[in-house]
């Protein structure tokens, strides 16, 4: 079974039935990632397989440190032996070492996952900050502000998604710049 293939089936194995608003934004996040395919080379694959991927770690049936994305990056290295490069997207998805630093787990991630090379850690981070969580597309400030409203100000993903906000709207700018140049002929991406 191919990486994209495999990566579906497992995601939605883990979300559809416990977590169904959940399964539907990560199926939003792969769209958005097939639709960077002109910036993304040989790896568009590998981004489509980690957007869909990136949010198991809330699964109930995975969930060990209450972290997301620690929890879901080691199910796919230990016990599903995933690509390690999609492993580590979604270790470092959408500023985790951020949101780590503020749940006391930043030097676990950091010393289990290297990052990925940063213009596939900005891909993934915009896929998934300019998706709602029923799946649809937003912006990035949209969808900070939802994320603020929905768990509130006060909590560890408030406090930390309002630390993000800055580097999540550059990036999201980033790729958006790379999108514009790859539709202009004789452009580098």
């Amino acid at each position: 079974m191919d990486l994209t293939k495999r990566a579906y089936s497992l995601a939605e194995s883990l979300l559809s039935e416990p977590l169904p608003r959940r399964w539907a934004h990560s199926l939003g996040v792969a769209e958005r990632a097939r639709s960077l395919g002109p910036i993304l080379d040989g790896d568009a694959a590998l981004m489509e397989a980690a957007a869909v991927l990136h949010d198991i770690g809330y699964s109930p049936s995975i969930a060990s440190t209450g972290f997301h994305p620690l929890d879901g990056a080691r199910f796919l290295r230990d016990q599903e032996g995933v690509d390690d490069r999609v492993v580590r997207l979604v270790a470092h998805h959408s500023c985790a070492l951020l949101e780590a630093e503020e749940r006391g787990l930043r030097e676990e991630l950091e010393t289990e996952f290297e990052l990925e090379r940063p213009e596939l850690v900005d891909a993934l981070l915009f896929c998934d900050m300019t998706t709602t969580p029923d799946g649809g597309c937003t912006s990035s400030r949209a969808r900070v502000s939802e994320i603020v409203e929905r768990y509130g100000p006060e909590t560890i993903v408030g406090r930390f998604i309002q630390r993000a906000a800055p580097e999540i709207h550059a990036a999201v700018q980033r790729v958006e710049e790379r999108l514009r140049a790859a539709e202009e002929p004789g452009q580098p991406r």
